[in-house]
């Protein structure tokens, strides 16, 4: 976390000057370079976008696991603030996960929504840690927010795991346990990836340094009334 902290504007200029150039790139591999996958057609394209964000969705509530985890073990503020910029960057990933998977259902399976167990594990996860959000924003003590919430955060990781092995451990719905990819469709989802995990970290950084900044903004306004 130190060095986290230490360098956070050096991360930042990276990730957004990655970011700047890897996006135009992973659209140009995602819709120009990437062939054309021949049962689905041109909806399949979404993939490139839908996997790295899905990816990420996870990362960011993996954040919050482990913030909620450092927050209990040392009652360090900092730990709390890394748990909820990691819920929030999680959420948004989640949101667009679930709305690029609905942009493509509806042309190939002919539906926006499918309760296949992915999609339904998916939806729990996101209402999981859209409850822990609003949990947040109802209790006004700094301490037993951290509190309540890290144990929440902690609880609600364990959804993560059945998102990603739902595909295994229930055999109906619609998504493959692991689809084969043309060489050429490997390399744009790697570009995807890339795109995405600078975004993913443009946001958070700034998120953290938001919470941080707060922090030091209500540290202010207390020493003021006194």
């Amino acid at each position: 976390m130190k060095f986290l902290r230490d360098n956070a504007q050096t991360l930042l200029l990276l990730a957004c000057v990655g970011g700047a150039a890897l996006a135009p790139l992973g659209a140009w591999m995602a819709f120009v370079y990437a062939p054309e996958e021949a049962v689905m057609g041109a909806p399949q394209r979404i993939f490139y976008f839908h996997v790295p964000v899905a990816t990420f969705c996870y990362v960011g509530f993996f954040i919050t696991f482990a913030g909620s985890i450092g927050y209990l073990w040392t009652k360090d503020m900092a730990w709390d603030r890394w748990a909820v910029a990691g819920a929030e960057v999680g959420v948004m990933l989640a949101s667009l996960m679930m709305l690029t998977g609905m942009l493509w259902a509806r042309p190939i399976w002919g539906a926006w929504w499918t309760w296949d167990p992915r999609l339904t594990t998916s939806l729990v996860l996101w209402l999981i840690f859209v409850g822990y959000l609003i949990l947040r924003s109802q209790v006004d003590d700094e301490t037993t927010r951290a509190k309540f919430a890290a144990v929440m955060g902690i609880v609600g990781y364990a959804d993560v795991p059945l998102v990603h092995y739902s595909v295994k451990l229930w055999s109906r719905g619609i998504h493959p346990p692991k689809p084969e990819l043309h060489p050429d469709m490997k390399t744009a989802l790697l570009f995807g990836f890339a795109a995405v995990a600078c975004m993913f970290a443009v946001t958070l950084i700034l998120r953290v340094r938001l919470g941080f900044a707060a922090a030091a903004l209500a540290r202010l306004k207390g020493a003021g009334r006194h």
